[in-house]
């Protein structure tokens, strides 16, 4: 289920794009605080944000340069401000399609499904991996999961961080000597020491308890490391 954000000042408007997206399947979630659109986003994580142009303290332009920074998920701007110069505004400050008020819903759906149809459904296969509801993504080597609470933590990983979970997600739970991690982390372990492996695996399950994740990763004492459920 693909999750969408609502950035409109309209309550009227968002509603009803939210009562009739949710209709097609979508998670939907409108914005209530305009001052803290970026908060939202984040704590949302959505795949679609559905972007107008005039809201209150700053403008939809401002907040699209500012997801822009940080993601590069579709944006579509909503507004009856139609002109040219608004269009291309729009796309050169990272927008991905324009549609003016007052619009149909149904041509608002099949907009959306398009992008979301181009964004993510040709992605090439194995770009994510998934181990119990936590996510290590391949193409920014990241890792993100949602809590109960539906709020989404994810942190970006450092090569030999991304390096040993990928190891520990394709195992699928079963366990990976410290030989094969070493193997994965360097080409020739004869010239690294044991250690070293140590105080990498010591770094990644400090940063994984930061975000709520601290017995993810497991070790069989003599014979190597492995994934647990997480506690989400």
């Amino acid at each position: 289920m693909y999750r969408i954000l609502v950035v409109e000042d309209d309550g009227i408007i968002a509603a009803q794009i939210a009562k009739y997206l949710t209709k097609w399947g979508y998670e939907v979630e409108t914005v209530r605080d305009f001052a803290d659109v970026m908060g939202q986003f984040a704590a949302y994580d959505p795949q679609l944000v559905l972007m107008d142009i005039g809201l209150p303290f700053y403008n939809g332009y401002y907040w699209c340069g500012e997801i822009r920074k940080v993601s590069q998920v579709p944006i579509i701007f909503i507004s009856s401000a139609s002109d040219n110069m608004n269009v291309v505004m729009a796309v050169n400050m990272g927008g991905d399609d324009f549609v003016t008020k007052p619009f149909d819903l149904e041509i608002l759906q099949a907009k959306v499904q398009a992008l979301l149809r181009r964004a993510y459904a040709f992605t090439a296969p194995g770009t994510v991996l998934e181990y119990r509801g936590v996510l290590l993504n391949m193409t920014d080597m990241s890792l993100s999961f949602r809590r109960k609470e539906k709020s989404v933590s994810r942190m970006e990983l450092t090569k030999n961080e991304f390096r040993i979970l990928q190891t520990l997600f394709e195992a699928a739970g079963g366990i990976v000597s410290r030989d094969m991690l070493m193997k994965r982390l360097w080409d020739d372990e004869c010239f690294v020491d044991d250690n070293t492996l140590t105080v990498n695996m010591n770094r990644l399950r400090k940063r994984l308890a930061e975000i709520g994740l601290s017995n993810l990763v497991q070790t069989k004492k003599g014979v190597g490391y492995f994934l647990v459920q997480a506690e989400i």
